[in-house]
């Protein structure tokens, strides 16, 4: 099973000089797949546990388009191993002659990847991987 999200990073989500979004706004992120996956398999939002593995590879600034993807790679008693991707799809130019210049990238950018375990209680789970 797998989902995806996509959007904008904002000016809110700029948190260092030159616009440059922290990584903690991508594991939020990874959260919010986590807490989708885990609804559409098991009916309720669960809890993320776990962060096995995390690596930033690009850096991401306000105004670029972040695409997210995750899924559940391993169903247990009550864990759910997952893993997520992120990737920049559109980026901003950052030129401050033309603020609103942006563009699609032909290639989407990898900009963090993670796998992590999340469970949901056995009396949580109103289905077992329906969606």
């Amino acid at each position: 099973m797998q989902t995806l999200i996509r959007l904008r990073m904002s000016q809110a989500d700029a948190h260092y000089a030159g616009d440059l979004v922290d990584g903690a706004r991508m594991l939020a992120l990874f959260g919010d797949v986590a807490t989708e996956l885990l609804i559409r398999h098991d009916g309720d939002e669960g809890l993320f546990v776990a962060y096995d593995m995390v690596e930033f590879t690009a850096p991401v600034y306000a105004g670029d388009f972040i695409e997210v993807r995750g899924e559940i790679t391993q169903v247990g008693n009550t864990s759910r191993r997952m893993s997520f991707t992120a990737h920049k799809v559109i980026q901003s130019l950052r030129d401050p002659e033309q603020p609103s210049a942006a563009e699609v990238l032909a290639e989407p950018v990898l900009v963090a990847r993670a796998s992590g375990t999340c469970v949901v209680p056995k009396d949580r789970q109103r289905r077992r991987g329906e969606s």
